[in-house]
This record gives structure tokens, sequence and C-alpha cells, in this order.
């Protein structure tokens, strides 16, 4: 895909890996709307990125029609999704809920599937090619000690892009996931982390997104893990 010029909506757009992404590409030359459910936070990164806010909760049906409806009118058509907003709760198997796998799952999974069938009729009424990127985690590969609801959330997003990949290769719609292992960002309690040693930058991850949907469109990348050097 050529990013100069692309019409990108990605989610979970306010920090971290998100905004990171939103930077990059708009740097590229693309045109992005990234959505976040937290106002003030979103826009500032918006004006950091150069991008255009939505204020939405993928979890919202309501939301995500008004993220299209509003995204829409401001980039005048769609080339790629970028599935990114996602949370995360970690316990014991003894200790998990229903109220916790229903709020993972809203996000993680219903959000992300919502959010693709939208981009999906675009892209079909554009009689264009399209791209969709889902970030998941190196959890969607292996179960971890706590990661019941979170993993089962990633194996959950792992198969859905296999499915899409299957369904709509055909229409010239590449579908890939992104699999980050552990990346210092504000996934777990919001507050700002400067890169680390044995963890991954967002700077990386947005690299890796961006040298995805770069690749010309006769060629896709249907997986890709990104794995910190020295995790210990």
């Amino acid at each position: 895909m050529k990013i100069d010029g692309a019409r990108i909506l990605l989610t979970g757009g306010s920090l971290g890996i998100g905004r990171e992404t939103a930077r990059v590409l708009v740097a590229a030359g693309a045109r992005v709307v990234i959505t976040g459910r937290d106002a003030a936070r979103l826009r500032k990164a918006a004006d950091t990125a150069g991008a255009f806010a939505v204020v939405a909760d993928v979890a919202n049906p309501d939301d995500i029609e008004r993220t299209y409806q509003e995204g829409m009118a401001h980039l005048g058509g769609l080339d790629c999704l970028i599935n990114n907003a996602g949370i995360g709760t970690f316990q014991e198997m003894e200790q998990v809920t229903l109220d916790e796998f229903e709020r993972t799952f809203a996000v993680n999974v219903f959000g992300a599937a919502l959010m693709a069938a939208r981009a999906v009729k675009i892209f079909k009424q554009q009689r264009s090619r399209g791209n969709i990127v889902n970030i998941g985690s190196t959890a969607a590969l292996k179960g971890f000690a706590g990661g019941t609801v979170y993993g089962a959330s990633k194996f959950a997003l792992r198969g859905m892009t296999e499915c899409w990949q299957q369904e709509l290769r055909k229409h010239n719609i590449r579908v890939t996931l992104i699999n980050p292992s552990e990346v210092a960002t504000a996934f777990f309690d919001g507050k700002e982390y400067e890169a680390a040693p044995n963890k991954l930058s967002t700077a990386e991850i947005a690299h890796a997104i961006k040298s995805v949907l770069a690749m010309e469109d006769r060629g896709m990348i249907p997986e890709l893990a990104i794995w910190a050097t020295n995790p210990w």
C-alpha cells in the first residue's frame, strides 16, 4: 500500500503503540483518524501526531457507528483499519469472573470484529484494495500463568484474523496480525514509560506496522511476532 495519501482509521490511539503508530504514519504522509475513550488524552495525542480524533469506545456499537460517520466524513474513504484498542486483566484462574471475560472480550474481540466488519463493507463498496491490521500479542502464541482472560482474547483475535484472511483475500483485502511481546507502554496503569532495555519500545511496533502496510499490494504478511531481544 502506498502510505503517502492513505486514509487510515486507528483505534486505541490515545497512548502507547496507537499514538506512536499514528505519528509515524502521519509523518509518512497518511491521513489518520484515531479513537479513544478519554477525550482530553485523545485530543492531546491527535495534536501530537497530527491526526483527527473521534472520542469513542469500540465496546459500544453506537460509538462504532459514530466513529465511521465522523471518520469517513473527515477521510472521504478508507484504505486501512488498525485494530489497536485493547485492555488486559490478569488473575489466577480461580479468581476469574464472567465480568472480566465479558469486559475484556467486548474490547479485544467483539469490538475488533465489529470495526472490521464495517471496514470491509467500505472496502467492497469502493471496489478497491483494503488493509486490516490487528494488534495481537505474543500471548496469542503461548499461554502464561495469570493469562486466562487476556490470553483467551488474543487467541480469539488470532483465530478471527485467520478466518478473515481466508474470506477476504479474494477481494484483495489484506489482513495481518501483529504480535508484540512486552512493550514499555501505559497498557497496565495509564502511566507513561520510557523504553526499557528488556522491553520493546512503541517505536519498534509502529515501524513493524508501517513496514507491513508499505509492502506492495501484490504481497501480504499474514502474521508477524516481535520479541524483545533479551527480555530478562
